[in-house]
């Protein structure tokens, strides 16, 4: 957080866009607020009853019509989804209180949401010029998407069937602390890579494109790639998924495999020399995973 503030007061002010997206998501995560204003337990979705269903389902309203009557619509866009995505956050916190036998899927939430919308904010701080709806990279890929809900099915279908397995709380807290250096890791890269960050592989060098070696990019030369493929996995660890953490694994690796290797074609032909030095001297970050090979 610290770091993030320090990057807009470097670059200046948040524009319009990352602060809608901001507003809108305290918004949708103020959910969790709701068992105060109830004076209700703080573990409201495990609660049994209407009541508290109820309040979740008026709090969503009553925030997207506000949504809809402070921005126009491509604000709105953004707001709507920076709001789905606090309002899972919330969720997430509020699942995540007492001792439900749903706590762990609390940090879960909490995790994912987070992710998703901090890639948005961070590109809104970095490279404004390269923002749009697909930073919150929500649809990122069909398979991205078919991972998230694979690993869904067999959280909630193991929960029913083998209950103590979801129960491993120091398991899911190695989980939690691979998602919480995966994700701070990323971050730190795409904010120390500033404006040559961008979530697409740039096939031309734009004028001010330069290499970047410091911080992060001294230990490993894709350290956003290391952070994903910690993350992915810890997520996996967190849930207790034993399935999903060998699929998400290797599904991770492969896809990272052939992104460094298109990525580093594209960094020798932009730097020559000066890239494959560099190559030379850091590590990829990613176990068995060298890159492209190939020399001027």
């Amino acid at each position: 957080a610290a770091t993030m503030a320090a990057a807009v007061a470097r670059r200046g002010r948040l524009g319009r866009e990352g602060r809608a997206s901001l507003c809108s998501f305290l918004l949708g995560a103020s959910v969790a607020v709701l068992p105060l204003l109830l004076g209700s337990s703080p573990s409201l979705l495990a609660a049994p009853g209407l009541r508290g269903r109820l309040a979740l389902a008026l709090h969503v309203a009553g925030v997207n019509a506000a949504l809809l009557l402070l921005y126009p619509r491509p604000l709105y866009k953004i707001a709507v989804r920076a709001c789905f995505l606090g309002f899972a956050f919330g969720c997430g916190l509020l699942l995540s209180a007492g001792r439900s036998a749903w706590r762990h899927f609390g940090w879960y939430m909490c995790s994912l949401s987070l992710f998703h919308y901090s890639e948005y904010l961070v590109t809104a701080i970095n490279n404004p010029r390269s923002l749009s709806l697909d930073s919150f990279l929500l649809n990122h890929s069909f398979e991205y998407n078919l991972a998230a809900l694979s690993s869904w099915v067999e959280f909630t279908l193991e929960k029913l069937f083998f209950p103590e397995l979801k129960q491993i709380t120091w398991l899911s807290t190695v989980g939690l602390l691979m998602v919480i250096f995966g994700d701070c890791l990323r971050k730190a890269a795409m904010l120390t890579a500033g404006s040559n960050f961008n979530h697409i592989v740039q096939n031309e060098k734009s004028d001010t494109h330069t290499l970047v070696t410091r911080g992060v990019y001294g230990w490993f030369r894709h350290p956003s790639y290391v952070g994903w493929f910690y993350w992915s996995i810890g997520t996996q660890v967190l849930l207790c998924n034993p399935i999903c953490v060998v699929g998400y694994a290797l599904a991770s690796w492969r896809f990272f495999r052939e992104r460094i290797e298109e990525e580093e074609i594209t960094l020798i032909h932009f730097f020559g020399e000066e890239y494959l030095e560099y190559k030379r001297k850091v590590p990829s970050g990613l176990p068995f995973i060298k890159g492209v090979k190939l020399e001027l």
